[in-house]
């Protein structure tokens, strides 16, 4: 029973109580550039979901294997393959996404959440809890961008066009129809958005006795020791 609620805990942390994005501030980058619309956010999400789940629970299944000094670029190797199969399912089934995603399809493979999951979590436990942890990351990460399209793309557009994807599911909002507010598709408006949801998410920790999201700097990231230690060159060059 206790493993159970384990695992279950597991699943449901980064879903809100350590949502990657609204939580942990990351993965910053693509939540900002692929949430101008609720199908190109959601799209984004499941994406790197697949990737997420899919590589944390290779690393875990090899985390006795891989040597601990080249664990890095071996996880970027298998994250890197998760991203290329998605990559190429994607433009084969669904040429629209592709489109709206561009590059940032591909650069999931730097994405810090997926790297961070595998340094922090995948690389030191069991297959069961990593696999469970890189879903819960995703449907965490997923609902935060799919929040923010929605709200971008209702405001900033007056109502949802998923014609694309579904036939005939185009909606709108009357008032915002007749004279949408363009700054939220716009950089602006996307930080306005992830502001206002960071904001609900942190009262509601808060309320919870969490505490509240803060960027704790490069101490944080997984590769932060490689990068002091090229910099360190640097200097001494």
């Amino acid at each position: 029973m206790s493993e159970n609620r384990s695992l279950s805990r597991e699943f449901t942390k980064g879903i809100l109580r350590e949502n990657p994005v609204l939580r942990l501030v990351l993965g910053t980058c693509p939540t900002l550039a692929t949430t101008t619309s609720l199908a190109s956010a959601v799209g984004m999400g499941v994406a790197a979901t697949l990737v997420l789940t899919c590589s944390n629970t290779v690393i875990s299944l090899l985390r006795k294997v891989i040597p601990q000094k080249v664990r890095i670029p071996a996880y970027i190797v298998i994250i890197a393959s998760f991203v290329t199969i998605v990559q190429m399912l994607v433009k084969a089934f669904l040429p629209t996404l592709d489109q709206q995603l561009g590059v940032y399809l591909p650069l999931i493979v730097v994405n810090c959440i997926i790297l961070g999951r595998a340094e922090a979590f995948a690389g030191k436990n069991p297959v069961a809890a990593s696999f469970l942890d890189g879903l819960g990351m995703g449907v965490g990460f997923t609902a935060a961008l799919a929040c923010m399209g929605l709200a971008r793309e209702l405001i900033g557009t007056g109502g949802l066009d998923l014609t694309s994807y579904i036939e005939g599911a185009k909606f709108s909002i009357p008032y915002f129809a007749d004279a949408p507010l363009l700054i939220f598709i716009l950089p602006p408006g996307g930080f306005f958005v992830f502001g206002l949801l960071m904001a609900c998410v942190n009262r509601i920790a808060e309320k919870k006795g969490k505490p509240k999201a803060k960027t704790v700097g490069c101490a944080s990231c997984p590769m932060n020791g490689a990068c002091s230690r090229a910099c360190d060159k640097e200097e001494t060059a």
